[in-house]
C-alpha cells in the first residue's frame, strides 16, 4: 500500500506504527510516547487518562501501571481498552483497539527495577486513584516506602504491564483543507491477517 510520502507503506501495521513512533521520538518535544487509554466502568461511563507507551511488540501495544487503579479494575472487568497516539510535531496519530492482558510476571520485573528507585518507591507508597487526605500524607507514604525497602524495592504485587492486542489499528495524517488520509487495518480475533481500507476523513 503506498500513499503521499509513503508514510503508509508496509503490509504490517505493528511495523508501521514502530516507525512512526521512531519517527515522532526525533521530532516531538516531549514523550512522544504519551499515549491516551481509554476503558469503561461497569455502567459503561468511559474514562481516558494518559500512559506511557513503553514497547510496541509483535503482538501489541504495552504500559505499565498500578492494577488496583480504576484504570486497573476497569480492565479486568471488560477485558478490552484502546488508545490513542497523537504527535501534534508531525500531524499525525494512530487509533489502536482490542483485549487486554497482564504481561507476564518476569517482563514487569524487567521494566521495574529499570525505573529511577523513586518512581519504584512512589509505586509501594501511592494508592492510585484512592482518595488522598493531602500531599503530606502522600510524602509520608514515600517515607515509609522508603524506610521499609530501602534502595532495592522489590516490584509491587498491584503494580505491572498490560498489552493491548489489537483487532483495529486506525493511521491519520493531516491533510489539506481537513482531506486528511486514514487508513484502518483489522483482524478477527485469533486471527493473524490483517485487512486494510482507506477510510473518508
Amino acid at each position: 500500500m503506498t500513499d503521499s510520502g509513503k508514510l503508509f507503506e508496509g503490509d504490517d501495521p505493528i511495523g508501521i506504527a514502530r516507525r512512526w513512533l521512531e519517527e515522532a521520538a526525533l521530532s516531538e518535544p516531549s514523550y512522544p510516547e504519551a499515549v491516551a487509554l481509554s476503558t469503561v466502568d461497569e455502567s459503561g461511563m468511559p474514562n481516558t487518562r494518559i500512559v506511557l507507551l513503553k514497547a510496541i511488540e509483535d503482538d501489541g501495544f504495552v504500559f505499565f501501571t498500578n492494577y488496583s487503579s480504576d484504570k486497573g479494575r476497569e480492565i479486568a472487568a471488560s477485558g478490552k481498552a484502546s488508545i490513542n497516539c497523537y504527535w501534534k510535531s508531525l500531524g499525525r496519530q494512530i487509533r489502536v483497539r482490542g483485549t487486554i492482558e497482564k504481561v507476564s510476571d518476569a517482563a514487569s520485573d524487567a521494566y521495574y527495577v529499570s525505573r529511577p528507585l523513586g518512581s519504584r518507591i512512589g509505586a509501594w507508597a501511592s494508592q492510585q486513584s484512592m482518595p488522598l487526605e493531602s500531599r503530606q500524607a502522600l510524602l509520608n507514604a514515600v517515607k515509609n516506602a522508603e524506610d521499609e525497602y530501602g534502595e532495592d524495592p522489590p516490584r509491587p504485587p498491584h503494580w505491572g504491564g498490560y498489552k493491548i492486542v489489537p483487532r483495529d489499528i486506525e493511521f491519520w495524517a493531516d491533510g489539506e483543507f481537513r482531506l486528511h488520509d486514514r487508513f484502518r487495518w483489522s483482524r478477527d480475533e485469533n486471527a493473524d491477517s490483517w485487512s486494510n481500507q482507506r477510510l473518508f476523513p
